[in-house]
């Protein structure tokens, strides 16, 4: 009996330790059994595969833009390319495998692997940022409004050129995201915003973000993504920049050709940004979280909910998710990326199952009317407009959302 509640007692104290120090991640996706015949199927594939040759060719070949573009329904690519270089003098043809900056897209990623954490019971949406760093000086910033951006919190990318006189780490080649919590702590400065009071799209909030997750994983952010998402969604050509990779990693530019963006102190900071990846990484990323092994229903479901609703508009925030709401019920979801001369789009549209990405890293705004495309299979009047309008397409030319009717379809 002795041996036996001993033996009992040891294999309870085992499966504490794992749990305490094995990662939650998203090995338990089969991405086999995501979808079904229905959520492939497309009306009209034929015109909207011509739609989307025409958009490439209009906007990105006409345009110059370097990088690439994937739109998928389901797991099923419909329109694929690629152009340009990821490194001076035309070295490095971008191509499906070489990886590109995804900017603030990158915080869908931090916000989904915070996510697990919570699904793993490993911390909680209203547990305090106090509860991780006890010196950190405003206690009603919660892990959730970091998420949703309304924390309050000061931009760290202004908030440090403001401090008098500069502290000695604004000296050094690379800041990094302790550096960030560091002078929060030490200068305290104020609030841009009383906190969960309303909308207020901030770096500083993912920033922080990836030191929970450091603290709750004991891993650096980017081994701890690379086994909490990467590798278990086989994400193979993914990964958290660091300084190691500057050599090595695609960079950006101007939109002049052959002048690169040079680093500056805020390019090893993450969470907020730095994630390198490829259409198709992302494309695994977004079909795994159609998944309803992805997360428990009930916090998938508190993504895309919107949560800044003191202003009245179609412009939302859920947790790591921008969204257009369409009167009140037509809802796209999606976010953005801008960091030097890297521009991205990530739609992943709710009802439609449809993906959409692209990725340049030759500066231009033109980057984000790909998220227009969503028109072709939701039902987006404003974006059908704006998509219109990118093309340079004549008020008597209708693109209607090829979803449903298309009468008055021209090519």
């Amino acid at each position: 009996m002795a041996f036996f509640t001993l033996s009992s007692c040891k294999k309870e104290v085992n499966f504490l330790k794992s749990r305490e120090t094995s990662l939650p991640n998203f090995g338990n996706v089969d991405p086999d059994k995501i979808f079904n015949d229905s959520d492939r199927e497309l009306e009209n594939r034929t015109e909207v595969i011509g739609r989307l040759n025409q958009y490439y060719s209009s906007v990105w070949e006409a345009g110059d833009l370097w990088g690439g573009i994937l739109i998928a329904k389901g797991d099923d690519i419909l329109f694929e390319k690629y152009r340009g270089y990821g490194k001076s003098g035309g070295q490095m043809p971008i191509g499906q495998d070489t990886p590109l900056h995804v900017a603030s897209v990158s915080k869908t990623i931090t916000a989904m692997a915070a996510m697990k954490l919570i699904d793993a019971d490993r911390m909680k949406l209203n547990d305090p940022v106090t509860k991780f760093f006890p010196d950190f000086p405003y206690p009603k910033v919660t892990v959730f409004t970091l998420l949703s951006q309304r924390s309050g919190l000061p931009k760290y990318e202004y908030f440090i050129e403001k401090i008098t006189p500069q502290p000695r780490e604004l000296n050094q080649k690379f800041l990094s995201n302790q550096d960030i919590l560091n002078m929060l702590i030490k200068y305290k400065p104020e609030l841009s915003k009383e906190t969960n009071t309303g909308f207020m799209y901030c770096n500083t909030n993912f920033a922080l973000l990836a030191l929970i997750i450091e603290k709750i994983t004991k891993k650096q952010f980017p081994q701890a993504m690379k086994e909490m998402v990467f590798d278990p969604l086989e994400m193979s050509n993914t990964f958290v920049f660091q300084e190691k990779d500057t050599a090595t990693a695609a960079r950006s530019f101007y939109q002049q050709a052959e002048r690169e963006f040079q680093l500056d102190r805020l390019d090893l900071i993450y969470g907020d940004k730095n994630v390198f990846t490829t259409p198709r990484d992302l494309l695994k990323f977004s079909n795994a979280m159609y998944s309803d092994k992805f997360l428990k229903p009930e916090l998938m479901a508190k993504v895309f909910q919107p949560y800044s609703n003191e202003k009245p508009g179609m412009n939302n925030y859920g947790l790591g998710f921008r969204m257009k709401i369409f009167d009140g019920q037509n809802k796209l979801t999606y976010h953005n990326g801008w960091w030097h001369g890297s521009n991205a789009v990530f739609g992943h549209l709710l009802n439609s199952k449809v993906t959409i990405i692209a990725i340049g890293n030759k500066f231009s705004r033109k980057v984000y009317s790909a998220l227009a495309l969503s028109s072709l299979f939701d039902n987006f009047p404003y974006e059908t407009e704006k998509l219109k309008s990118e093309m340079g397409e004549k008020d008597s030319v209708v693109v209607d959302s090829l979803a449903g009717s298309t009468q008055n379809y021209t090519e």
